[in-house]
């Protein structure tokens, strides 16, 4: 287990501190390295990154808890996180050295005991009055490094705290919140770097990745991922996003949307971050003709210098709040006969995309979803949609609103921001979607500062009579869908998958449910007394393997869920950590 020399006791560890001294080294505080956390995905002692591992394959290689044995998993103990701050619990834990660390809402971190659930220290953000949040007050996770717990918080600002004693280190703004940016996403480290994004996109901000040295958060590099928008490199120009007014008209581009909300994921083959953008500003697409680069796309960046080595846009000219935040996942497999570097991405837009990671060639893009009323599949040779204009709101007549359509997906996406697994063992991907739709009817809008910047209305609607969320396994190299297993409400937690032959994931009604990789038989489910809307982990500790997983319903399906909010209204608030294993 990396981190258990920090028990070898204090005559060691000061016996290594005199010989760096000795030898001029500097003296770093011990915990997990860039390293470390590199090599996340093969690490069973504990989990350093969200999701778990650069690549966010959230792959497991333990095999104790299994498809025979799953049905005795029992509680260790839950950890409840108090007080009357409770709404979506959406964070990953992280486990290191028998302490566990959640975010949770309205920017709070916990560090637990991992193996009895007692609460060793607490932080809790002072937020100002006038945060505007889009989607609920949640958080998704932390990162950690050396000595370091380092979160984002709702008036956008990053965090880095001691994880011993829950002291703060460093705290740097990222955005200005009262221009409409927060910040929700687990930051990332990669080489003693952390990456992270921004959230806003409803509010006319502009997208933008960062890196920041871990050990002081000063800005290293910056990178707007609107068009015309100028990069730095350690305080210097470092060239133009894109080429101004290439696809962004007048001064539109300087309001243009593109979030990078949910963070991204990293490739060390090919020293590439992976980076998802959110909608364009305004969601109106009649006001802003074009592709309008670089939103809802995925980029490619180079991780020393911050520069995008290229670009994939999933849904060109967005009408439909169709953001490409979702995350994208490296993976090699051989398609045709030929073994290849590729990635993959459930989009909001209904589409399920394999892409060749190393210069973003398009490969596929296979529907996942019931149906898809924007676009009828992709044209093979130019990796474009195949766009339905019937299927796009009409553009307000004068201050009438315009002609209002169905759509499907629903703007809150075939997949959101719950995170998908991808299992080395099967092949497959696990893919937490939904089948719903809307009503959707565009306006006149204007920016203004701190302001929504929607210029649209909608309604939400299911589609079928049984359903809304779908756990779908995906064949990255056909495009099938292999299973299904369908849940009432909406589907809003993140997926795990092990080499035990395992899938969890958990749902709205509060359970934790475990799957068969291959068949999709349900085996194994528990009530955690609330919906559960964050994404599970695992770990082995003391020769034992443990599931953990957060507790709490909320996010954005209450909140702007329509017809299908009402219909899951009676689901209980909740806050609290839920640790499982086998019993001895």
């Amino acid at each position: 287990m990396k981190g258990s020399f920090i028990r070898t006791g204090f005559a060691a560890t000061a016996a290594l501190a005199v010989a760096a001294l000795a030898l001029g080294a500097p003296l770093k505080a011990a915990g997990p390295t860039s390293e470390d956390i590199k090599n996340d995905a093969t690490s069973t002692g504990d989990v350093l990154s969200y999701g778990m591992g650069p690549k966010a394959q959230r792959f497991s290689p333990l095999t104790q808890i299994n498809t025979e044995t799953v049905s005795r998993l029992v509680p260790a103990f839950a950890a409840s996180l108090g007080d009357e701050k409770q709404r979506g619990q959406e964070s990953q834990p992280i486990v290191y050295d028998g302490t566990i660390y959640v975010t949770a809402s309205y920017s709070r971190v916990f560090a637990f005991d991992a193996r009895t659930g007692e609460k060793k220290w607490q932080y809790t953000a002072r937020l100002p009055d006038g945060i505007m949040p889009c989607c609920d007050v949640v958080n998704r996770g932390a990162a950690i490094h050396g000595d370091k717990i380092i979160f984002m918080t709702l008036d956008a600002h990053i965090i880095a705290l001691n994880r011993h004693t829950g002291k703060v280190i460093w705290n740097k703004a990222v955005g200005d919140y009262q221009a409409g940016y927060s910040a929700t996403a687990a930051p990332m480290i990669v080489k003693d770097m952390v990456i992270t994004g921004n959230s806003g996109g409803e509010f006319g901000i502009v997208g933008a990745v960062q890196a920041r040295n871990v050990d002081t958060g000063e800005l290293i590099w910056d990178r707007p991922v609107i068009e015309g928008h100028m990069g730095t490199l350690k305080g210097q120009p470092n060239g133009m996003t894109g080429k101004l007014n290439a696809t962004w008209q007048g001064d539109l581009w300087k309001t243009g949307g593109g979030a990078t909300w949910l963070g991204g994921t990293y490739d060390p083959e090919t020293n590439l971050i992976y980076m998802g953008t959110g909608n364009p500003a305004p969601w109106n697409s009649h006001l802003r003709p074009g592709d309008n680069l670089y939103t809802a796309s995925t980029l490619a960046i180079d991780a020393d210098t911050g520069v995008i080595k290229w670009h994939y846009q999933t849904t060109p000219h967005d009408g439909w709040d169709f953001d490409g935040v979702n995350e994208f996942i490296p993976f090699d497999a051989t398609i045709n006969g030929k073994p290849m570097k590729l990635g993959a991405k459930a989009d909001r837009n209904g589409y399920f995309f394999v892409l060749d990671r190393t210069n973003g060639k398009f490969v596929s893009a296979n529907k996942f979803v019931m149906q898809t009323t924007w676009a009828n599949g992709y044209n093979q040779k130019t990796g474009r949609p195949n766009v339905i204009e019937e299927g796009r709101p009409g553009a307000p007549l004068g201050a009438e609103k315009g002609k209002m359509v169905f759509s499907s997906p629903s703007f809150l996406g075939g997949k959101n921001w719950m995170p998908m697994a991808y299992s080395q063992q099967t092949g497959l991907f696990y893919v937490p979607s939904n089948d719903w739709g809307m009503d959707i009817w565009n306006e006149p809008i204007a920016y203004k500062k701190g302001a929504a910047y929607l210029g649209a209305g909608f309604t939400i609607k299911p589609i079928a009579p049984d359903h809304i969320g779908v756990l779908r396994a995906m064949d990255p190299t056909t495009g099938k869908i292999v299973w299904e297993a369908p849940n009432k409400a909406p589907l809003w937690g993140g997926v795990m998958t092990t080499a035990g032959g395992l899938v969890f994931t958990g749902t709205p009604e509060g359970y934790l449910k475990a799957f068969d990789a291959k068949t999709g038989k349900e085996l194994w489910k528990f009530q955690t007394g609330s919906g559960v809307v964050g994404s599970p982990i695992t770990w082995e500790q003391d020769g034992e393997q443990y599931v953990a997983v957060m507790s709490g319903w909320g996010g954005a399906v209450p909140l702007w869920g329509g017809e299908v909010a009402k219909t899951f209204k009676e689901i209980s608030q909740g806050g609290a950590l839920w640790v499982f294993k086998l019993p001895r």
